[in-house]
């Protein structure tokens, strides 16, 4: 390689700043994709001892009371009846859990009826009196949609029942922006906001004073 040419390589390089920057948000996505890895895998065991412990043990005594039914109409209707009773109790207990673990999945309302719908179906869910906008016209990809439902959904759950909360969503220059403020404390160090917005090539910050949380993601449109 001839002297200019190497000139002109080492002026292409770029600076050694930079490539120590480049080095650290490589590391930092790494370490946020795992930590997101994890918490997938420690939301899918949950879900699976859930229903394990409820859902399916309740279907297991629905089964062994059938059977008691079966042998007892006729001997004695009304002990019959009674546990006619107690099994229509079980099975719509077994039906409101199963639906609070699909909704943990997926929510259905997120496609049927949209983001606004499954927050405030949430929110009642949790007895956090929220107040949501979402501004006109914002159109969310599945993917986008999902992300902030969940990340609400956390803060969510994470909130003291009767906490209020303001859930803003907008569409901002090619990106979606939405802001959840909590008027108490949240532990939202604990939660994976940062992890899943990140993971979607977004940005997020926490603020917190005065007794009131603040917190705010954007998520490209396109990447």
């Amino acid at each position: 390689m001839s002297k200019g040419e190497e000139d002109s390589a080492v002026a292409a390089r770029p600076p050694e700043g930079e490539i120590d920057a480049l080095r650290l948000e490589i590391a930092e996505l790494r370490a946020s994709r795992k930590r997101l890895a994890l918490f997938n895998d420690a939301e899918r065991r949950r879900i699976e001892r859930a229903l394990h412990d409820g859902v399916q043990q309740r279907l297991v005594g629905l089964a062994a009371n059938l059977e008691l039914v079966a042998r007892s109409v006729d001997a004695d209707p009304a002990a019959a009846k009674r546990l006619l009773g107690e099994m229509g109790r079980d099975a719509q207990q077994a039906m409101e859990e199963t639906r609070t673990l699909a909704d943990r999945i997926y929510p259905p309302l997120l496609g049927s009826g949209g983001l606004g719908v499954a927050l405030r179906s949430a929110a009642a869910n949790a007895g956090v009196p929220t107040r949501i906008e979402i501004a006109a016209g914002t159109v969310l990809p599945p993917e986008i949609a999902g992300t902030v439902y969940f990340c609400c959904l956390d803060v969510l759950e994470g909130a003291s029942a009767g906490t209020p909360l303001a859930i803003t969503v907008r569409s901002e220059k090619r990106a979606i922006v939405f802001e959840v403020v909590a008027e108490g404390d949240v532990d939202v160090e604990g939660l994976p906001l940062r992890d899943r917005v990140e993971a979607l090539g977004g940005r997020m910050t926490n603020r917190s004073g005065s007794g009131r949380i603040r917190v705010t993601g954007s998520v490209p449109l396109s990447r």
